[in-house]
């Protein structure tokens, strides 16, 4: 398995281009839940250009009706990102707000009594605060909106490490060429 690099910047680009929008690759689960962690990981694929499509445990869209839970469920995407099993696709690990970088994403506990909130980090401080890292996401679509003004009972980062890929590099059907 080869390990390559997690392009930040193309997944802070799609979260910008689609903040306000929805993409008509993929269904919009807003009336279902919520779309903010599709969205996240739509913005993960742009940086990541590899899914893994086990079924079940894995991490992958092809259609409405063919998803793995890690694509679209908060609990199920952290899941995914901090295994320790070294499978295909992205990954990553817990850390601290002052780790936190542009491409990383933050999960927020509300009063569902769990985490149910994913945005993507586009823009952070020199030295990050709740005040100057600002997110994009979907379920109150957002763009450049700061941690700090959004109402939580606990944070939790996740720093992206990078992507493993088969030797042909396996690449999912979608966004390609984008």
């Amino acid at each position: 398995m080869a390990l390559i690099p997690y392009d930040r910047e193309a997944a802070v680009a799609y979260a910008h281009r689609w903040a306000y929008g929805r993409n008509p690759q993929f269904y919009d689960y807003e009336d279902l839940g919520g779309d903010c962690t599709n969205f996240a990981s739509q913005c993960l694929y742009a940086g990541a250009g590899v899914m893994n499509f086990t079924p079940v445990f894995g991490w992958y869209y092809i259609d409405p009706n063919d998803k793995a839970p890690a694509w679209s469920g908060v609990e199920f995407f952290w899941n995914f990102l901090t295994r320790s099993e070294e499978t295909m696709g992205p990954f990553g690990r817990s850390c601290r707000l002052w780790e936190i970088k542009p491409g990383d994403f933050v999960q927020l506990w509300n009063t569902r009594d769990r985490f149910s909130h994913t945005p993507v980090v586009v823009q952070t401080g020199r030295i990050p605060t709740l005040r100057n890292t600002l997110v994009a996401a979907h379920s109150e679509d957002a763009d450049y909106r700061p941690l700090s003004t959004y109402s939580f009972q606990k944070i939790r980062f996740l720093h992206i490490l990078g992507v493993r890929t088969g030797p042909d590099r396996e690449v999912g059907p979608l966004l390609q060429g984008q």
